[in-house]
């Protein structure tokens, strides 16, 4: 990481839309963490120049861009704290122009609009580190809706776990099955597994397979929300880049190797279980309510044509409740945590959802009808 390296910081003058101010200080603020040691990852980098002024925030894992028309007087850089500076933003009347002005006479940003005046602390522009984009490959397209698809579907299962780093991130990589190519994304947290992955767009080819950090997926997700109808994606070993169209994300990947999942994708799950998906949810939920806190655990008896979920708590008492399912095998009973049942159903896009059981022991494996590129695998609790 290097600092910035143009403009000054003698003087700077602009003005500049409420609406769309606030729109890109809210896009890279984010990546500020709020506690920081060093003073400077507490700012953002404000860099006017011609008709438009470039935000920059960082946290040094991680670099948000984004870019705003304005009308520039004086073009220039500087870095102001980030957080206060979208807070008086945020709560400046609606419709107003924003005149943002800096003067090497006056260490401090002049924030101004309509009758209200603001005089915040700055830092010099040349200390700011920017992250560089060396060794990104060749950007590859990828649809908008595609992407949300792959992180909503995926990113729950995420480990928050720290001491096993490589899987506090989503892992995204191309796979080659039955000769036809897919870009696929992965999180687990060694209770569960969740994947889900997309026909691979164009330039995806012998790209590395990288662990995205968890921070970086939610704020590549929110970015989505602004984003048009395709986002750039650029990875290298290190580093993976979005580009939003106005806005970019630029991050540090996990340096770690993603467990070989696919040992953990049950092959010969035979005992095969229909339910309707939302009725199936909301019975679990009622159960759950009185579950112990620490294991969520919910014991389900599978038999012809129902299922009981049971749920015993020592303190709490018992709740049993029984739901009709498409099943004619032998009877047989296994136990989920509550919470992991109900994170899965509500990925599920259909009426209904297959559960495949193996033994009392194995993996379970869920899927989704409506949708036949996502799977996930719960292991059942050990009563």
């Amino acid at each position: 990481i290097a600092p910035a390296r143009c403009g000054s910081d003698k003087d700077m003058k602009l003005t500049i839309e409420r609406a769309a101010l606030l729109k890109a200080l809210g896009h890279v603020q984010s990546a500020v963490e709020r506690r920081n040691t060093i003073p400077i990852l507490s700012n953002v980098l404000l860099s006017a120049e011609r008709d438009r002024l470039t935000f920059s925030a960082t946290d040094l894992d991680m670099e948000i861009i984004d870019e705003a028309l304005a009308q520039v007087d004086q073009p220039g850089q500087i870095t102001a704290p980030a957080h206060t500076l979208y807070e008086i933003v945020r709560k400046l009347p609606e419709g107003s122009d924003v005149v943002l002005s800096f003067t090497g006479e006056d260490p401090r940003l002049a924030v101004s609009a309509g009758r209200s005046r603001f005089n915040l602390p700055v830092l010099p522009a040349g200390d700011f580190p920017v992250m560089s984009s060396d060794g990104l490959s060749g950007a590859m397209g990828v649809d908008v809706s595609d992407l949300i698809r792959l992180i909503d579907k995926t990113r729950f299962a995420i480990s928050a776990e720290e001491t096993r780093y490589y899987l506090n991130g989503l892992y995204l990589h191309t796979v080659v099955e039955d000769g036809v190519q897919k870009l696929r994304a992965v999180a687990t947290d060694g209770s569960r597994l969740a994947l889900a992955e997309m026909a691979a767009p164009e330039g995806a080819a012998g790209s590395p397979g990288v662990i995205v950090p968890r921070k970086t997926v939610a704020e590549a997700r929110r970015l989505l929300e602004d984003a048009g109808e395709q986002v750039e994606m650029q990875i290298s070993p290190q580093k993976v880049r979005f580009d939003f169209g106005g806005a970019a994300l630029t991050s540090k990947v996990i340096d770690g190797n993603f467990p070989d999942y696919s040992r953990v994708i049950p092959k010969d799950n035979t005992r095969i279980v229909m339910v309707d998906a939302k009725l199936f949810a909301q019975a679990v939920d009622r159960v759950a309510t009185i579950s112990a806190e620490k294991s969520r655990s919910v014991r389900m008896a599978i038999e012809a044509g129902k299922v009981v979920l049971t749920v015993r708590n020592m303190e709490a008492g018992q709740a049993v409740e029984e739901l009709e399912i498409d099943y004619d095998g032998d009877p047989f009973e296994l136990s989920f945590n509550a919470r992991y049942l109900l994170d899965v159903t509500d990925q599920i896009s259909g009426e209904s959802m297959e559960l495949r059981f193996g033994g009392p022991n194995d993996p379970a494996l869920i899927l989704d009808p409506a949708d036949v590129d996502v799977r996930y695998i719960l292991m059942p609790l050990r009563v």
